[in-house]
């Protein structure tokens, strides 16, 4: 029985993703004496346990064709209502939590209802519920913070001593949606419906439906982010996901996403986070300033675009 031989080439094509988060990770470690300690790998799992979900809502997004600009503002949008009941009214981090969701599935509807049903464009419909919404949590919060650090159960959100909570669900939401998309029907055609949706129409099935949901799973991870990303600080504010969407697209861009649709892996997309992650974790090791890392993330996406050009021309050609 012959023994396949492994094409280098072909898988580093397939696992380009991989190889760039280990290459950056030995890198990082070569080139500071703090990257591998165990309180700044920690640190760098909290700080991403909500951007990650983030990502996961866009590449559902992303894998129909579509794009979600309104991510950020529902990251602050729904933290700042469940924030505010917390505070003012008195009510308990589970229905906090349950508001901070149900925020999330609205505005999600709404875009999916105006992108599938109503024939808009993603870009313009979530450009516009972007600015809905960041005007929404100015007027909840009031342009200020709202801590809540006095109620129970918010700061073990992100705990030590409770084994990190954030963390644990982000792996486990992980592990759900790989398991989605790779072994169910829904996830399949979610892909497919970005593919080739006419052809999918074409087969009876209703597109809208799909395309639709996809909106209303990237509006549900992106308030149960804002709810892990306010319990670092016990603190919820209008300016809480502000970026969230950027960083989001490049997480997927970089994970090996089309965002012409019908591409994207759910692992990958989370490599990708962990790379926009690592890159800035080394860059505040070494002291690099603010507004240059801004620079550095930019010229990231473009290099990683060019990367998946490069491959879908590898793939073509064989």
């Amino acid at each position: 029985m012959e023994k396949k031989k492994i094409n280098v080439k072909d898988f580093l094509i397939d696992n380009n993703t991989y190889v760039i988060f280990l290459i950056l990770f030995i890198a990082c470690a070569l080139m500071s004496d703090t990257f591998l300690r165990p309180t700044n790998l920690i640190n760098i799992c909290l700080q991403q346990a909500g951007p990650i979900l983030v990502a996961l809502g866009m590449l559902f997004v992303i894998l129909t064709g579509g794009i979600d600009l309104s991510v950020g503002a529902v990251t602050a949008l729904s933290s700042s209502c469940a924030y505010v009941l917390m505070r003012d009214y008195g009510a308990s981090l589970v229905v906090a939590f349950a508001v901070a969701l149900l925020v999330g599935v609205l505005l999600g509807l709404l875009n999916g209802v105006l992108v599938a049903y109503g024939k808009m464009q993603g870009f313009v419909t979530t450009l516009a519920t972007l600015s809905i919404g960041n005007g929404a949590a100015l007027i909840v919060s009031q342009g200020a913070p709202v801590r809540c650090s006095d109620v129970a159960g918010v700061s073990a959100m992100a705990s030590k001593d409770y084994g990190y909570p954030i963390v644990i669900g982000c792996i486990v939401i992980v592990i759900i949606m790989a398991l989605v998309q790779k072994y169910t029907a829904y996830g399949r055609l979610v892909i497919a419906c970005g593919s080739n949706s006419t052809a999918v129409q074409l087969a009876g099935i209703n597109v809208k439906k799909y395309i639709c949901s996809c909106y209303v799973v990237s509006g549900l991870l992106a308030s149960i982010a804002g709810m892990f990303i306010a319990s670092r600080t016990q603190t919820a504010s209008s300016t809480l996901g502000k970026g969230g969407e950027l960083d989001a697209i490049a997480a997927c861009v970089i994970g090996g996403a089309s965002l012409a649709g019908g591409k994207g892996n759910v692992v990958k997309a989370v490599i990708g986070a962990l790379i926009m992650a690592l890159i800035s974790n080394i860059m505040n090791l070494k002291g690099v300033p603010a507004y240059p890392q801004e620079i550095v993330k930019g010229c990231i996406i473009i290099a990683a675009v060019l990367l998946q050009i490069s491959t879908d021309r590898t793939e073509s050609a064989v």
